[in-house]
């Protein structure tokens, strides 16, 4: 375990045993599936996650945010990281993930070395969500025990992101129900919307808030001035390549995750419509203050929620396969 991390997360599978209803799925996963098959994995990925780290300050949020979109995809079935193909139009390419989810080569280089130590045995979808864990912990964020044994999908469906994939642009209550539906709730939502804390955003993602918010022809009212002034620098209302320009999402630590990001909400200065609006319900405006007053609360229940997200619709035992590119189905009947 590394150092400093929480006492309670040290009873956490413990009390997650007592107080819900585990699935099948979470009992045949297990912290130590792959203590005997593959003992190297943990040293792997922390080196993999180190140099790409050091190599580029935003892949932490790169590969948090890979993870987030695989497990609220269809569920945490390394899915998001199959290529296209003749027969299927996947989730890579789907809107909200092309020319927006980094981190590929990085789990591909993961998944490299892990198949000359231990061949055929540790899934991308398990190399996912260690990854993500590694570069969370790395930026200063909490850590949390991750059952593994996950077994990756055999198919990817752009249909899927259309209709489960939360959007920066959609409402509270949408964003919620796509939650709910994989059995997280609003405490996660507002948990795992956090994760904003590091990284940035594409200006198309934020502009209509800048000039024409919901054909209003004007500016979000709820909209810092002095960041509005900022953004429309860096994202004028030009239709051209300026789209694809980054901004912080935590204008006050975007390398580091901390809990500024709630106190960023407070002061109206949340970048995506869906941050901001967390300030506008009476619910999601008290947790977003509770986290805002307390970091060791927003760590806590941040490792707890990416633990219930790791869960969603995972397979195991012989169910889909362990992939040996994570990009490609495998082609034959192997394990």
């Amino acid at each position: 375990m590394p150092p400093n991390t929480p006492i309670f997360l040290s009873f956490f599978f413990l009390i997650f045993i007592f107080f819900f209803e585990p699935s099948r799925a979470y009992i045949e996963l297990r912290p130590d599936f792959y203590d005997e098959s593959c003992p190297r994995l943990p040293m792997i990925i922390r080196y993999h996650i180190w140099a790409a780290v050091q190599n580029d300050s935003r892949m932490a949020a790169s590969l948090l945010r890979l993870n987030f979109h695989d497990c609220i995809v269809d569920g945490c079935d390394a899915s998001v990281l199959l290529d296209d193909t003749t027969e299927m139009k996947g989730e890579k390419n789907a809107p909200g993930n092309v020319k927006s989810l980094r981190g590929f080569e990085v789990i591909d280089g993961i998944k490299a070395d892990l198949e000359a130590y231990c061949p055929q045995t540790v899934s991308c979808a398990d190399i996912v969500n260690l990854a993500a864990r590694e570069a969370v912990y790395l930026v200063g964020g909490p850590f949390w025990h991750l059952p593994l044994g996950r077994r990756d999908g055999l198919t990817a469906s752009i249909k899927s992101v259309l209709a489960q994939l939360p959007s920066p642009k959609a409402s509270l209550e949408n964003n919620t129900a796509k939650f709910i539906s994989k059995g997280l709730d609003l405490k996660d939502l507002v948990v795992l919307s956090g994760a904003h804390t590091i990284g940035f955003a594409r200006c198309v993602t934020f502009k209509g808030r800048l000039f024409n918010f919901k054909g209003s022809g004007n500016p979000d009212p709820d909209i810092n001035a002095a960041m509005l002034t900022d953004l429309r620098s860096m994202c004028p209302n030009r239709n051209d390549g300026t789209g694809a320009n980054l901004a912080p999402l935590d204008v006050a630590s975007y390398d580091r995750f901390d809990n500024e990001y709630f106190t960023n909400l407070i002061g109206n200065v949340g970048l995506l419509e869906s941050d901001q609006g967390l300030m506008a319900d009476p619910q999601t405006g008290r947790m977003v203050r509770e986290y805002s007053f307390d970091p060791n609360l927003f760590f806590e229940d941040f490792a707890e929620s990416m633990f219930r997200m790791s869960l969603v619709g995972v397979m195991t035992g012989r169910e889909g396969q362990i992939r040996k590119q994570c990009g490609v189905v495998n082609n034959d009947d192997g394990y």
